[in-house]
């Protein structure tokens, strides 16, 4: 009879303990089944379909979070006018119509005056200086602040390095030659042309050679030379003015809509910050290995005519721009903060610029010049 008792606890406290078990296997699912989780993103860009670096970038960008990730994070990429227009990306992503976006925040200055500075400043950081400044300076959180209202969050995820001036119809001799000038130019660098009398048009990179073939814009900057010479501004304008004083470092952006960002786990926010950081290092080295054989190719072949903006002009663009990043600060206190603290970033990393990075140019310089 003890026994019988004995065997029958026993199993009473079997079931206890396999249910138990049962229970804790269940807890240590629940994290396994999480961590499965999987999320299917839309991103939109301000793009031409395939144009080199910016579009095929935005697509590397999503395979490599698809990679990164396992397959949790799936992102299908529509290029400019695919899903929405290419201005309509900023918009598309603040209201949550798709996940996440690829431009440049210069276009969105017309929504917050303080984008502008987070893709570039005439006269301003290099591609050097600008990720100093939003990885190690706190650029990145003014534009997470500057972006916050608008429901995003913003990650650099490219850099085309210096640009050059532009195309030209005509030749640039002073300040005079931009009266009535019709120049597509977007950000800080438009207001600087329309503050020196040029009539800025803002035109998406699908429109541009159009434009200035048929006249309806008499000059135009891109990029640089690798992008240039696919889009054969040489057909439609005859002088290549450098250096590009109103786009020396230029950003690339990808956002995302904060609502679906925060809806992630910490370790998939982790791996899109770090693929946005990896993008942005790609994008810099593509463009820095392909400008110097493009450019090649367009004074070799294409008889381009590779023109610098001569000093004095360069001089009165630098003063203007100057004017112009102070009449613009002052319209937004969100733009007087960025503007305020790019600018001291700028003058801390340009006394150690100009004893290693400008000093070292200088010593090889003769090196490279071009015969022309």
């Amino acid at each position: 009879m003890e026994r019988r008792e004995f065997l029958k606890k026993a199993g009473k406290v079997a079931a206890v303990a396999a249910g138990v078990g049962a229970g804790c296997a269940k807890a240590k699912e629940a994290p396994k089944q999480a961590v499965t989780k999987t999320y299917e993103w839309k991103m939109v860009t301000t793009w031409p379909p395939n144009m080199p670096v910016l579009q095929t970038g935005a697509e590397r960008f999503a395979k490599r979070v698809e990679e990164v990730t396992s397959g949790r994070i799936k992102i299908k990429v529509f290029a400019a006018g695919e899903l929405v227009p290419a201005m309509g990306m900023f918009d598309a992503v603040s209201e949550g119509s798709v996940e996440c976006g690829s431009g440049a925040a210069y276009y969105w200055g017309g929504k917050t005056p303080a984008a502008q500075w987070f893709t570039t400043v005439p006269f301003g950081l290099n591609a050097q200086g600008i990720n100093a400044w939003f990885y190690s300076g706190g650029g990145l959180e003014l534009w997470e602040e500057t972006y916050a209202p608008f429901n995003l969050v913003p990650r650099p995820q490219g850099n085309t390095g210096v640009q050059m001036g532009g195309w030209f119809r005509k030749e640039m001799n002073s300040m005079e030659d931009f009266k009535g000038l019709k120049m597509r130019i977007p950000g800080l660098g438009g207001k600087v042309i329309a503050k020196a009398g040029g009539t800025v048009v803002l035109l998406p990179g699908g429109e541009i050679f159009t434009s200035l073939e048929r006249g309806v814009i008499d000059a135009t900057e891109w990029v640089g030379p690798m992008h240039d010479l696919r889009m054969g501004f040489y057909k439609a304008a005859k002088y290549y003015y450098y250096p590009g004083w109103h786009e020396p470092g230029t950003c690339l952006e990808v956002v995302f809509n904060k609502t679906a960002y925060d809806a992630l786990p910490r370790d998939l926010q982790v791996a899109l910050d770090a693929v946005a950081a990896e993008t942005n290092m790609w994008s810099l080295s593509e463009f820095e290995a392909g400008n110097g054989a493009a450019l090649q190719e367009l004074i070799t072949q294409h008889n381009v005519n590779l023109v610098r903006f001569p000093e004095s002009l360069l001089d009165s663009l630098r003063k203007m721009a100057k004017e112009t990043m102070e009449e613009e600060a002052s319209k937004d206190p969100v733009a007087r903060k960025v503007h305020d603290a790019f600018k001291k970033f700028q003058e801390q990393v340009g006394i150690w610029g100009s004893v290693s990075e400008n000093a070292y140019y200088n010593v090889i310089a003769d090196k490279f010049n071009l015969k022309m």
